[in-house]
Order: structure tokens, then C-alpha cells, then sequence
């Protein structure tokens, strides 16, 4: 990317985004700037990162024509008050805060021109295996659409929606490492309680989730089809099945994620 990129907000995501842009070259680390009010975060993102941090977004909107608002959704309203003034139809806005709709950063910053971009992404973007999904709003041209992918591909997957599905994604790719983590959790424990020592139950089942995902990715196979093939008649695994099957497992699973969804859209009115 040959424009400038800012980061109002310097948090995990920020300092995860900026690692995976520098790592894929798609810009240096003096071309980043980062507006951070925690004078302990902007040190450490400038010694750890080699990126430029200040306190205030004043000459972050000056040099940056792409800008990616990772702020918490409740300071958003006065990030977008600050910005207001600072930006015009030469830049371009990149949401990552969850809920806060494409209406509302328009209403936010109306009058300015910019252009703006919502996107949903998850918390394994930290170690460059995150989902996100993105949502070009009014104005965005091809190269506005390609460089967000630019930037969260450099972290994991990216896809393209039309934001009334933002809250399903939300409920299902933002809230989904909690679910799997929850289900990791509980299959250590389990592994406890038939006898093993914690660290060994938590070596097999990390590697038994790691593994099985990396099986579906590389064979492309429906899950339904590898589950079958650990499933012998009569066996051991089908014993199990049943018990999930009994307790509603899958129906828990698209209860949760639909509560999440829910939630999300409660949240962004």
C-alpha cells in the first residue's frame, strides 16, 4: 500500500493489525501512525513496533489517508467528533468496533466526505488466524474494498457482506473463539475427570481441535463426512455422539450464536 495508514486506538487488535501489515510488506513501520492516549502504550508501540504514536489524531488524519478506528464502541461518538474536523474525501475510515453501524459513523462525521468501511473481525487476528468480515459503505470504490482485504488478509481470512449481516457474523466468527474456547475447556475437564493429569488432557485436546481444523481446511470435506469417518459402528465415538445428541448440543450451539446476534443488533440501536 503506498498511502499512509493511522490507527486511533492502540490497543490488542491495533498492535495485531500492525504486525501483520508490517510482516506481509504491505507497508513500513515509520508509515504507521498510531493516535494512543496512554502515554505506557505509545512508548511500548513505538519501542516494540517502530511505529510513530501521539497523543491526539490531529496529525494522524494529517499524514494518513487510510485511518482504521479500533476504538471501543462507547468512545466512538467523541473519536468521531475529534476526527470530524480532520478528515475530508480524501480518506478513508475503517471500522473495527463491534456494533457501531455504517449510519452511525456517517452521522458521526457528516459533512466531511470521507469514505467508510465496517469491518467485524476476531480476536485470533492476534497470532494472524482471525475471520473478519467487511462492509463498504456509500462511495467505496475497488480500491477501497481491496486495500481493507489487504489489511485484514494479512491477519487471517477476510470476506465481503452486506452489512445487514453484521450481527450474524458478530454472533458468529467476533463471539465464536469464546464458544470454541468454552468447548476446549470443557473437553479438558472432561479429560480430568476419565483420569488424566490436566497437562496431558490439555496437550491432546488443543491438538485434537488444531488438528481436526486443519483436516476440514485441507480435505474440504463436509464436516458431516469427517465426523463419519471417526465414527465406527458400534464404537467408541458414536456412544459419545449420542450423549452430545441427547443434551441438544447443536441446538445449544445455534441458540448461542443467535443470542449473540441478537444482542448485537440491540446493541447497535
Amino acid at each position: 500500500m503506498k498511502q499512509a495508514i493511522g490507527f486511533v486506538g492502540g490497543g490488542r487488535m491495533a498492535e495485531a493489525l500492525i504486525r501483520g501489515i508490517v510482516g506481509a510488506g504491505l507497508q513500513a513501520a515509520e508509515k504507521i501512525h498510531v493516535a494512543e492516549p496512554q502515554s505506557e502504550r505509545r512508548r511500548f508501540l513505538r519501542e516494540e513496533h517502530g511505529v510513530q504514536a501521539d497523543g491526539d489524531a490531529a496529525r494522524l488524519a494529517a499524514e494518513c489517508p487510510v485511518i482504521v478506528l479500533a476504538v471501543k464502541p462507547q468512545v466512538m461518538d467523541v473519536v468521531l467528533a475529534e476526527l470530524r474536523p480532520l478528515v475530508n474525501s480524501g480518506h478513508l475510515l475503517i471500522s473495527i468496533a463491534a456494533g457501531v453501524t455504517l449510519d452511525r459513523l456517517s452521522q458521526g462525521l457528516a459533512g466531511s466526505g470521507c469514505r467508510l468501511i465496517r469491518v467485524m473481525p476476531n480476536t485470533p487476528a492476534l497470532v494472524g488466524e482471525g475471520a473478519a468480515a467487511i462492509s463498504p459503505g456509500p462511495g467505496c470504490g475497488d480500491e477501497d474494498l481491496a486495500a481493507a482485504r489487504r489489511i485484514f488478509e494479512a491477519v487471517g481470512a477476510a470476506i465481503v457482506v452486506d452489512e445487514r449481516y453484521m450481527d450474524a457474523v458478530t454472533g458468529l466468527s467476533g463471539s465464536g473463539p469464546a464458544y470454541v474456547f468454552a468447548f476446549v475447556e470443557a473437553m479438558i475437564d472432561a479429560g480430568v475427570k476419565v483420569g488424566l493429569a490436566r497437562p496431558e488432557a490439555e496437550t491432546l485436546v488443543l491438538q485434537t481441535v488444531l488438528g481436526s481444523v486443519k483436516l476440514a481446511m485441507a480435505t474440504g470435506e463436509h464436516p458431516a463426512q469427517l465426523r463419519a469417518m471417526v465414527t465406527s459402528p458400534g464404537g467408541t465415538t458414536i456412544a459419545g455422539l449420542h450423549e452430545m445428541a441427547r443434551a441438544g448440543f447443536a441446538g445449544i450451539v445455534m441458540d448461542a450464536v443467535e443470542a449473540a446476534a441478537r444482542r448485537s443488533a440491540e446493541l447497535g440501536r
